[in-house]
C-alpha cells in the first residue's frame, strides 16, 4: 500500500478536531526518483510533513508549496525537476516548476490540497430561536458550536461541540468565525460578556434595543475595555427581511453572517491602491 494507513489515520484525526492542514499527493514520477505515484503526505500549517512524497530536495518544495495553499486557500501542482532543467517558473503545460539538487535526477509531479478547518459558529443559547439558528447553519459548512446550560443540551441536537456555560476560554476564536447570542433572558449578561470579548469576527446578539441598552450599560461598568466589542456588535443581529417567527430570525440571522464574511473577504482581495483611492 502507498499510501501508509497512518497518513490516512492522520488525515481523520485532523479533520476530526477541525484543524487546517494540506493533502500531498504525488500524481506522477519520471526517471529515478524515490518517490512513488499514490503516495501521500500530509503538511500541517506549522510547516511539518508526515508521509513519504520522496527526498530532501522534493519534500522541501512540497513544503514551501502546502503553505502557500493553505494561506491562499487554493489547491495547486507543481513538478520538482532537476535544476539544469529548470530554466524558468512555469513548465510548457502551466505548471509550477521546483529545482531540484538530488544525484538522482528524477522528476516529481505533485498535487497539493489544502483543507481548511470549518469556521466556527458559536450559538449561545438553547432558546426557540437559537434552536432556528442552529436548524439553518447546519446546511452550512462550519463547525458549530453550543454553548448553553447543560440541561439544556438536548434542546439545541446536531452541533458538533457543546459547552456548559459561557466559558469560552477554550475556544481560539478568530476573524473567520461567528458568534451569536440568542438566550432570550436566560443569562444574557454571561453570554454577551463572553462573546464581546472573544475574538469572533462577527459577533451579534438577538435582542431589542432596549435590553440592549441596559446590559451595555452594566457591562461597561465593569469593564470599559468591552466598549470596541460593543462597537463592532451587531445588534438586533439579522437582516431586515421583517421576520417574526423564530425560523424567519433564525434565517436572517444566518443571512447576517454570510454576507458579513463574504464582504471582509472582498475587502481582503480588493487591491491596496484601489482601496487607497477610496479612501482618498
Amino acid at each position: 500500500m502507498v499510501t501508509s494507513r497512518k497518513t490516512l489515520d492522520l488525515i481523520e484525526k485532523l479533520r476530526a478536531r477541525g484543524q487546517s492542514f494540506c493533502v500531498a499527493t504525488v500524481l506522477r514520477t519520471a526517471d529515478s526518483t524515490s518517490a512513488r505515484a499514490g503516495a501521500k503526505a500530509v503538511v500541517t500549517p506549522e510547516g511539518d510533513l508526515h508521509g513519504f512524497v520522496g527526498g530532501g530536495c522534493v519534500t522541501g518544495a512540497v513544503r514551501r508549496a502546502a503553505l502557500q495553499s493553505l494561506e491562499l486557500g487554493e489547491p495547486q501542482m507543481i513538478r520538482v525537476k532537476p535544476k539544469d532543467e529548470v530554466v524558468t517558473t512555469t513548465d510548457v503545460d502551466g505548471v509550477t516548476l521546483h529545482k531540484s539538487s538530488c544525484p538522482s535526477g528524477g522528476t516529481v509531479d505533485i498535487f497539493l490540497e489544502p483543507m481548511k478547518a470549518a469556521r466556527i459558529l458559536l450559538i449561545c443559547g438553547a432558546s426557540p430561536i437559537a434552536q432556528a439558528i442552529l436548524s439553518v447553519a447546519q446546511c452550512l459548512d462550519a463547525h458549530l458550536i453550543v454553548a448553553a446550560s447543560e440541561e439544556d443540551h438536548e434542546k439545541m441536537p446536531g452541533a458538533a461541540a457543546y459547552l456548559d456555560g459561557f466559558d469560552l476560554d477554550a475556544l481560539t476564536l478568530d476573524t473567520q468565525d461567528a458568534a451569536i447570542v440568542a438566550t432570550q433572558g436566560k443569562r444574557d449578561r454571561d453570554a454577551l460578556r463572553a462573546v464581546i470579548a472573544s475574538g469572533a469576527g462577527y459577533k451579534g446578539m438577538v435582542c431589542s434595543r432596549r435590553k440592549l441598552n441596559t446590559l451595555k450599560e452594566e457591562l461597561l461598568s465593569e469593564n470599559l475595555n468591552l466598549k470596541a466589542g460593543f462597537d463592532a456588535l451587531y445588534a438586533p443581529a439579522g437582516l431586515n427581511i421583517g421576520a417574526i417567527e423564530p425560523e424567519e430570525i433564525g434565517l436572517a440571522v444566518i443571512t447576517e453572517i454570510i454576507a458579513h464574511r463574504r464582504q471582509q473577504s472582498d475587502r481582503q482581495q480588493q487591491p491596496q491602491n484601489d482601496v487607497d483611492q477610496e479612501v482618498g
